[in-house]
């Protein structure tokens, strides 16, 4: 076992352990007491706050394009420059794959003020899963999975578990688990496809765990649905029905009560009671059904707005999810 899993190992060891769990509470604790997240107001046009461009228009490969935008749970703020067309900052790190990136995702406990824990992953076309040091940008794991013909075949979506045990991803019909502490061609798998030919077919385009530590998982499909499981043995719950467009991106709400669910060429963000999972319960119209680029939507932390683009603005909801009614648009150009 390398350096980085045994420390990887330690911090499993102490989440478990009442003092740790006790010392970690309390640094959580002193961390929200120092971090407050920005009110949202909308009584004002909104205003540009950083700007990226010119950093990606060079290199050998002038036009890569975003696949998305993903933030650790806690940041430091960074004061950004505004004025004419210059960078705000640049990056970091920057990480080379050798083909398209398909997913992304940071491990759940990361802690700038831990290094071990400063990781995050990512899968790409023709390429087993990797594990990245966020700091150096160094590899620290590689996760394999095989096909029929003992191929690399790579996954569709990633996502860490809540306990930063495991990667769940998504292939054709197939869901493969990877313990995090045993890189390699290990996994656990099992087909979203039940014998009687229930359950999800197509690839599983996308992965959400709610967040509030019930066991239940959501997978999406290109398929047009999206499925419940149950994380320790992945038993499928239910399946939803609905979606104009292969899924592409759910998320629960944060009381983990709600889910919500976007497709391909699909106007509308569906909200799905997974306590009810019979019938939608509201829709949000965004402009996307003539385009087919994966657009994402986000939660802010507080919970109460949502916010998602199209192919002509950006549009931002404010609701309350016990309602049963849409919530207020609050569209930008």
């Amino acid at each position: 076992m390398s350096e980085t899993e045994s420390m990887l190992v330690e911090e499993e060891e102490n989440r478990s352990n009442p003092a740790g769990e006790a010392a970690e509470a309390a640094m959580n604790d002193e961390e929200q007491q120092s971090y407050s997240w920005s009110v949202i107001q909308f009584n004002s046009p909104p205003q540009r706050t950083y700007h990226f461009y010119n950093q990606f228009r060079t290199g050998p490969n002038p036009n890569n394009f975003f696949k998305g935008v993903k933030w650790p749970d806690y940041g430091n703020d960074v004061s950004g420059n505004v004025a004419g067309e210059e960078d705000s900052f640049t990056s970091n790190l920057v990480v080379g794959e050798g083909e398209s990136v398909y997913d992304f995702c940071w491990y759940p406990y990361m802690s700038a003020s831990d290094p071990v824990t400063c990781v995050f992953a990512n899968t790409t076309r023709d390429h087993p899963i990797h594990l990245w040091d966020a700091a150096s940008g160094e590899l620290r794991c590689t996760y394999r999975a095989y096909d029929a013909m003992d191929e690399i075949t790579a996954a569709f979506s990633i996502s860490f578990n809540p306990a930063g045990t495991k990667i769940f991803a998504g292939y054709n019909k197939l869901v493969r688990i990877f313990d995090l502490h045993r890189p390699g061609r290990d996994f656990g798998q099992h087909s979203t496809l039940q014998g009687n030919k229930e359950g999800q077919t197509g690839i599983i385009s996308a992965i959400a765990f709610s967040p509030t530590h019930n066991g239940m998982l959501a997978l999406g499909s290109y398929s047009q649905t999206t499925g419940i499981y149950r994380e320790d043995n992945m038993e499928l719950l239910y399946v939803l029905h609905g979606q104009e467009g292969g899924i592409t991106h759910i998320q629960f709400s944060k009381d983990g009560n709600y889910l919500y669910t976007g497709g391909r060429k699909d106007p509308y963000i569906l909200c799905w009671d997974i306590r009810k999972s019979v019938d939608v319960v509201y829709k949000l119209y965004r402009s996307s059904e003539h385009t087919n680029q994966r657009i994402f939507f986000d939660i802010e932390p507080c919970g109460q707005h949502l916010g998602t683009g199209d192919e002509n603005c950006a549009s931002v909801w404010s609701f309350n999810f016990a309602s049963s009614v849409d919530g207020d648009a609050v569209n930008t150009n």
